[in-house]
């Protein structure tokens, strides 16, 4: 029986594991609202925050949501902001990136969504949907039709207007608390400040000539430390009388927070204005480096932009915002506009965006170079957080006349972000929305830019299981590159064609198009994470035909290359290999460690595919280590993983045979009963519950080594690694 609330700053309750935002300044009042909102969420499933720009919505909802979501029994809460997103078709993959949800198959975003969430007890905050409504709205309905332990807490300034929808209007503070968050943002400016007899009046006043509204309160109180509060309720009550004809009649409360807003933008310094509109070209958060390059010139030097900056944050107009000790701005949505207005109004939008476009350009260009090297985990998570900036590049040039083959390189580029972070499908979104343009010459670096969208858009749809559109998109790209005599473009052009060979089980064919390929690589000096791939996947086809040594010194290999490097991504389906070899010499302890490593960095990747084989070849790891009960488990781990993958073990039959000898030996043991129980009772684990169990496994008790060797069982199949690194794991080109 859920507990009665009692009044109080915060709901009563456990708080389960999410991804809100860190509160970075205090929350004020709202005691009883809060209370009341998680009644709300008791009685329906659908609650929509609804008010006014600037009366704290996004702030109220995502205080609530963590002690509501524990009250309620909910075993994770979740927030997804929309405020950046701009296409209707990208909000699922928002909401995907939001949950962490990895999926490397072909099947609509919408649909794996439906699936993931249709298993969960979740709170999801959806935030800033209202210029998205008809979208949400569609896909809200079809998530609570379809997940019946899920709820959802709506934030906009309208409802979403869809069947059992409950609408929690949120007021304006009430004086008392208005003013009380004034002085606490005062007092953030200069410590000595503090509500005392001789300012409470002007305080109160000024508060409520704005209505209350938060942000127009903290807007105010970022003007102390220039006017006092008598000074800054005379300016502001100027201006009001003007508006208002004289009069002290109040506006409407939308109006009170535009005047608000403006007022404050009038009071700013010209290079204040010029840097608040110029900000307003990011998408989400941004970092000081890009606001320094995007925004100086023609009247802000780049060495005056962070003391500018720093004033916008002292004012309100811009958030500092911190985790993991890196520091990250943004602004509100309405301050955005408002910026974005005057932008528009100054003519210079679309060189703003042109510079935005060129950074983010760069900042993928310096990736896929640092993706090999030691920064990759930095990297990975660097291009997640800038996500939504590199999503209004894209659109940029994709849109924009003359700028399509710019597209077409900026998708391309970030292959390594879509293949080796589990965001495959909305890769392929822009992959194939860029190679539907023409770009306005095919000369030079627009014809590489095509051709490098197409090798990737083939190597996308083989990740995903999808051969028809890979075949395609690879044949083209070679018959282009042989017209224009694009080395680079051939040889990772035949290099897919021989990941595809291999996961369809034509082992000769593979093995004679990826040894074209590392020639074709050592030709032209390339060296790269793609290019070590390509050395495991040859490893992988010459050991489906029997060679495992050969298989072992080409993984060794790659090993060294990637410790000179600093690359770790590959290094994990090299060691996947090397673990399987350990096996089957009998050196089950170092087989473990091996595998261990693979899943580490399978996690840091969010690989998961590189996690799903690891977990299959630890499972027989386990049952010849003699737990039978164990390696079942985790085979139903793995069956619970694969859907998000593709097709079980690619339907290969060279690399089943592993899994079958595992399932065959742990079922002689266990009988058919107890087997499938243990791997039922896998597939209810959340894969990261799975991987904690299998690295805080401890093996030092069995021995290093079994008797026998693993020579013995049939060849080639049985002698050859669980799966390929090729197929939905990923690889790295350059």
């Amino acid at each position: 029986m859920r507990r009665e609330l009692r009044p109080a700053d915060r709901p009563e309750g456990p708080t389960p594991p999410g991804n809100l935002p860190l509160e970075l300044n205090r929350f004020v009042g709202r005691s009883a609202e809060l209370a009341e909102l998680t009644r709300a969420l008791e009685a329906a499933r659908l609650v929509t925050v609804t008010g006014a720009g600037g009366v704290g919505k996004s702030r109220f909802a995502a205080r609530a949501a963590a002690p509501a979501a524990g009250h309620l029994g909910c075993d994770a809460v979740r927030r997804v902001d929309l405020a950046a997103v701009r296409e209707p078709n990208l909000i699922e993959y928002a909401l995907a990136a939001a949950l962490e949800l990895t999926d490397h198959t072909s099947r609509p975003q919408r649909e794996v969504l439906l699936d993931h969430l249709g298993q969960r007890q979740l709170l999801l905050v959806i935030d800033g949907f209202e210029h998205l409504v008809d979208a949400c709205a569609s896909l809200v309905t079809e998530l609570l039709g379809a997940a019946p332990d899920l709820r959802i807490l709506a934030v906009g300034r309208r409802p979403l207007s869809v069947e059992g929808e409950r609408i929690f209007p949120l007021a304006p503070l009430d004086t008392a608390d208005a003013a009380e968050l004034f002085a606490d943002r005062a007092a953030a400016l200069l410590p000595c400040f503090a509500l005392d007899d001789g300012n409470r009046t002007a305080v109160v006043e000024v508060c409520e000539r704005l209505d209350c509204l938060p942000l127009a309160v903290e807007l105010a109180a970022g003007r102390l430390r220039a006017l006092s509060p008598a000074d800054l309720l005379g300016r502001l009550d100027d201006r009001f009388r003007l508006l208002t004809g004289g009069t002290r009649g109040a506006l409407p409360r939308h109006q009170t927070l535009r005047t608000a807003i403006g007022w404050s933008h009038e009071l700013c310094t010209a290079q204040e204005r010029l840097l608040w509109a110029r900000l307003s070209v990011f998408s989400g958060q941004f970092d000081l480096d890009a606001a320094e390059y995007i925004c100086s010139g023609e009247g802000l030097h780049a060495d005056a932009a962070l003391d500018v900056l720093t004033e916008l944050i002292a004012q309100s107009v811009v958030i500092r915002e911190e985790a993991d000790s890196v520091v990250r701005y943004r602004m509100l949505d309405t301050v955005r506009a408002y910026g974005a207005h005057w932008l528009e109004v100054s003519g210079d939008t679309a060189r703003m965006r042109r510079r935005h476009r060129d950074w983010y350009m760069g900042l993928a260009t310096w990736g896929e170079l640092d993706w090999f090297s030691p920064r990759q985990a930095q990297v990975a998570a660097q291009i997640g957080a800038e996500l939504p900036n590199l999503r209004a590049a894209l659109e940029f040039c994709l849109t924009e006349p003359g700028e399509t083959h710019l597209g077409q390189y900026l998708a391309g580029t970030l292959w390594f972000y879509w293949a080796g972070c589990g965001r495959l499908s909305e890769g392929r979104h822009w992959l194939e929305r860029s190679v539907e343009l023409d770009a306005e010459t095919e000369d030079g670096d627009y014809a590489r830019s095509r051709l490098k969208a197409l090798w990737v858009l083939g190597y996308v749809a083989i990740l995903q299981g999808d051969t028809v559109p890979a075949l395609a998109a690879l044949q083209e790209c070679r018959d282009e590159a042989e017209r224009v005599g694009d080395a680079t473009a051939i040889a990772y052009a035949v290099h897919r064609r021989g990941c595809l060979a291999l996961v369809t089980d034509d082992l000769p064919r593979a093995e004679e198009l990826l040894r074209t390929a590392l020639a074709g690589y050592r030709e032209i000096g390339e060296l790269n994470s793609s290019v070590l791939m390509g050395q495991v996947e040859l490893a992988m086809a010459v050991a489906f035909q029997g060679d495992l040594a050969a298989a072992v010194e080409l993984c060794e290999d790659v090993r060294l290359v990637c410790e000179d490097h600093g690359e770790r991504w590959t290094l994990a389906y090299a060691l996947f290999v090397l673990a399987y070899a350990e096996w089957t010499k009998g050196d089950l302890v170092r087989a473990r460690q091996l595998l261990r490593e693979c899943l580490v960095i399978g996690d840091t990747f969010h690989d998961l595919l590189g996690t799903v084989l690891t977990i299959e070849l630890m499972a027989l790891v386990t049952v010849t280590e003699g737990d039978a009960g164990e390696a079942a488990l985790l085979q139903g781990v793995a069956g619970r993983i694969w859907p998000s993958v593709g097709l079980p073990l690619f339907g290969s039959a060279h690399y089943n045979a592993p899994h079958e000898r595992c399932a065959s030996d742990a079922r002689a043991i266990l009988g058919d009963a107890r087997f499938e129980s243990f791997v039922a009772a896998g597939a209810r684990l959340e894969p990261g519950e799975a991987v904690q169990r299998a690295l805080g496994r401890d093996t030092a008790s069995r021995p290093a080594v079994v008797p026998g060797p693993r020579t013995a069982h049939p060849a080639p199949e049985t002698r050859e690694p669980a799966a390929s690194p090729t197929v939905q794991g990923g690889e790295t080109t350059g």
